[in-house]
């Protein structure tokens, strides 16, 4: 076999497709971490395989990004959409696709990088089966996710204990933020061992057009003070709190307020009756002719709408991380979030925007008046939210701190002479 002469790695994403459109069903941050990492350790000369599950017969098995970085598509269960509490049954089948095509290619990947909690089962396996090791993120904890939600699903008990052994077996776990390492010391396992790598973001991308300009190529007036949410309707990202405190602005009946919510996907799917429920919110509070729902942002107008607000409000009950608050700082823009999770990592309240308690409409309320009536200040947190995710969240600077990770725990003949040299 030919894996330890190479630097190979195998990204592991069961149900976050790194080469589906972003803000399609369930798809969010996780897809983008994977398929941003993916690209970045190309860069660094890493052979990068991402595997996920197919779910639908049109989709190609294989998509090719860059020379070196491909997405595989296995089949497991039905080949259609399953809602994640659903896909446990069908990982024993994954495992089984990723060991045939391993045959076919004449490959062992003797590093897996898993991403959220059934592909951790996947890496476990793998581990059992032939010995490969495994680095893990997990981009939720079910333990945190539990206490902020009234119905537990069946599956929680078997994803609580899956997350309890990966953290105890895996080689390493890659927390994205020291809010999220310590939630899994206190709610988890105080074994294992955990490094600390954010999540990144594309910061040529966002940051690469004015406020005025955007606000041009959008139709949207020079004068408008904007707010802006960006993400899934999930009653667990916060939108009813965002909703109800632009609703309580000093601002409310000037004409100048404006409110876009944007993403989603489309009507219908599972976070259609969310969507349904935030619309009947905005016209019971009679806030309709301010509001605008675009639906799914393409990547191609995201940075637009960050780079066009006054402020992006992140409202989330709980984050490991906040994707969406380093890209809107990443743009330039300020960010209100949640006092929680990796939001508390992200976010520097006072100096890159602020924070607020999760559910708290009053807080949020003042948090945002106070950006939007002082406009000096908004482009002073503006361009410090800037400076800080090009020093510290960029992708290839992720990737950077993963390709060493990956290279401690590979054998000796896969690291490279100057990365020995440097030891």
């Amino acid at each position: 076999m030919n894996s330890t002469t190479e630097k190979r790695i195998a990204l592991i994403s069961v149900h976050g497709d790194p080469a589906i459109e972003i803000g399609k069903e369930e798809a969010g941050g996780q897809n983008v971490y994977v398929r941003h990492v993916g690209e970045a350790l190309a860069r660094l000369g890493w052979q990068v395989d991402m595997f996920t599950r197919k779910v639908s017969a049109e989709q190609d098995a294989i998509v090719q990004h860059s020379q070196n970085c491909r997405t595989i598509r296995f089949k497991a269960g039905p080949l259609e959409f399953v809602p994640r509490d659903n896909l446990f049954s069908y990982l024993p089948e994954f495992v089984e696709n990723f060991l045939k095509f391993q045959k076919q290619e004449d490959i062992i990947y003797s590093l897996v990088h898993t991403n959220y909690w059934h592909s951790s089962w996947v890496g476990m396996e793998l581990k059992k089966i032939q010995g490969s090791k495994q680095v893990h993120t997990y981009h939720s904890l079910g333990a945190v996710k539990y206490n902020t939600i009234e119905n537990i699903p069946l599956i929680a008990s078997q994803r609580l204990a899956v997350e309890k052994e990966v953290l105890e077996t895996a080689e390493r776990i890659v927390a994205t933020s020291p809010q999220e390492k310590e939630h899994m010391r206190s709610l988890v396992s105080t074994q294992g061992s955990i490094d600390i790598i954010p999540c990144g973001t594309d910061i040529q991308r966002f940051g690469s057009i004015d406020r005025q300009t955007a606000r041009l190529e959008l139709g949207i007036d020079r004068e408008a003070k904007l707010v802006l949410y960006v993400g899934r309707f999930d009653p667990r990202k916060g939108i009813e709190t965002l909703v109800r405190a632009v609703n309580e602005s000093k601002l409310r009946d000037s004409h100048n307020l404006r409110l876009i919510i944007g993403g989603g996907s489309t009507p219908g799917n599972s976070d259609g009756i969310e969507r349904d429920r935030i619309e009947s919110i905005i016209t019971e509070l009679g806030m309709s002719d301010f509001t605008t729902l675009p639906g799914r942002l393409s990547q191609e107008v995201l940075p637009t709408y960050y780079a066009a607000a006054d402020v992006c409000v992140v409202p989330s009950h709980y984050e490991p991380f906040g994707l969406v608050a380093i890209e809107a700082m990443a743009s330039g823009t300020p960010v209100v979030a949640s006092d929680v999770g990796g939001l508390q990592f992200t976010v520097v309240p006072e100096e890159t925007g602020l924070l607020a308690p999760p559910q708290d409409v009053a807080a949020f309320a003042s948090a945002i008046d106070r950006i939007l009536l002082n406009c000096e200040w908004r482009d002073e947190l503006g361009k410090a939210g800037r400076k800080r995710v090009v020093s510290t969240f960029s992708w290839d600077g992720v990737a950077n701190q993963l390709s060493e990770l990956y290279a401690q725990l590979l054998p000796q003949s896969v690291k490279e002479p100057e990365l020995l040299l440097t030891k």
